[in-house]
Order: C-alpha cells, then structure tokens, then sequence
C-alpha cells in the first residue's frame, strides 16, 4: 500500500523524541512544518540508533512473517486449487467455495478471517497515514474518536453501497479496482521519496556540540554535516525497481483497457 510509506517514516519520529529524552534527559520540542524555523532536528546518534534498530526489524519482519505468510499463500493455493476450472476466473468468493470443497470447510473458514483480519489491519493503516500527512503537513489534528470514525465511514460506506446496490459481483469488481488504483498510485508516492533521499541538501545531518546544535553555516563547512544520502548502490537498484514497477503498471492499464485483466 503506498500510504505504507508515510507510516513508516512516521514511526520512527516518536522513536527519535523518545531517543533523545533518554539519553540527554531533556524535552524534546515538537516540530512545526508550517513555522519560519523547525524547532527540532534529531542528532545524529539518535539518526543511526533509531535507523540500525528500524533495519533489524524490518527485515525481520520481511524476511521471517512476511516471506513464510505470503509463501504459505502461494502453496497452499497452488497445491489446492490449480488446474480447477473454476480457479481461472475466481474472485474472494469463488476462492472461499473452492478452499472449503478442496481442503477442508475450515479452510474457507481460516481464509474469510483472515480476510476480515487483514481489512482491519489496512483500516488502521490508512488511518494513522492520514493522521501522520494531515499532522506533519498541514498541522491539522482532531480528537482520535473523531478521526477513526470520519475515516471508517469514509473507508466502509462506498462498500456497503455497492453490497446493496449489485452484491457479491461488485464487491470484487470494487475490490479489483482498489487494488489497480493502489498500484497505479505507488510509482508517483515513491519517487519523491528516492528522489530527496538521494540529495544531499536534503539529507545532511548538522552535527551538536553537546545539547546544542551546531550553527548552519552558509558555506555547509564539511566539519559541521554529515551526509545521509543514498549510494549508488542504493540509488541505482531504487531506480530499477521502480522503472520495474512502472513498465508492470503500464502493462496492468494495457490489459484492463482492453479486458483481459
């Protein structure tokens, strides 16, 4: 989901405030992206302490849960239903009837919640991704009763309508729409983020004296920043993934214009 990406780089600002609280027992001051001057800019040592602890649980989290989840998916799907005429054209539905009649009625019933589970879990995204973009960028903040309940009947309406209005078979056409508008939305959201993260102006971390930040100067002495920016390395596999990511989205348009996907 592309709106993933504003998450994650919003958690980490509570990790960075909490960081400095530690270690130089001092209150850390909000940030206001609206005001002439930013009141806080976190240290380099919280930068690579937050950072190293974010890669540790990102990979762990990609590379144990996420990796063995969707690998079970995948296996349990082509071991059960491939090859059944009626897994070519299968939506969410058809996909429940055939888990049920090939493994085992609890099957369909371990998918539907599973299901309802992951829904939960993507509400609870969009909602604090929302929350995070309209704080930072707009300083724009309601109660959370407020905000949970103008974003969950946003999110649920539209579905409840369209369950009303044409039932099963336009709730996973809607469906199958969400998810190519989501992929069509993913090169524009990360390009900005490879685009700034590969600059230096934007990614150079001032270097303190002690609690106190050291003074900007107009030539950026190298003795007061240190970059943060992207290698090569980094920049150039970025670039191909997202090059990659673009050719599947102008390929995905193609075969839903002409309806063969």
């Amino acid at each position: 989901m592309p709106h993933s990406l504003y998450l994650g780089s919003g958690i980490v600002q509570p990790r960075l405030r909490e960081f400095e609280m530690i270690t130089n027992n001092t209150e850390v001051l909000e940030t206001d992206s609206l005001g002439e001057y930013v009141k806080y800019r976190p240290s380099l040592h919280a930068i690579k302490s937050c950072m190293s602890y974010s890669i540790i649980e990102l990979a762990v989290s990609l590379f144990t849960f996420a990796l063995f989840i969707n690998s079970s998916i995948l296996i349990v799907a082509g071991a059960s239903i491939y090859g059944l005429p009626e897994a070519e054209d299968a939506d969410l539905f058809s996909i429940h009837h055939l888990l049920a009649r090939s493994i085992a009625p609890i099957a369909g019933t371990m998918f539907a919640l599973a299901l309802l589970l992951s829904g939960i879990s993507a509400g609870i995204i969009c909602t604090i991704s929302g929350q995070i973009v309209s704080e930072g960028q707009l300083n724009w903040s309601m109660r959370p009763w407020l905000r949970r309940l103008v974003t969950r009947s946003i999110s649920i309406t539209p579905s409840i309508i369209i369950a009303g209005a044409v039932g099963r078979e336009g709730l996973a056409k809607a469906l199958s729409g969400s998810q190519v508008a989501l992929s069509v939305i993913l090169p524009f959201v990360s390009a900005p983020l490879i685009w700034f993260t590969c600059r230096g102006t934007y990614m150079k971390v001032a270097v303190r004296d002690g609690s106190h930040q050291a003074t900007v100067a107009a030539n950026d002495d190298a003795e007061q920043y240190v970059q943060m920016r992207n290698g090569w390395i980094t920049t150039l596999a970025a670039l191909v993934i997202w090059g990659v990511i673009v050719i599947m989205n102008v390929a995905l348009l193609v075969l839903v214009g002409l309806g063969l996907a």
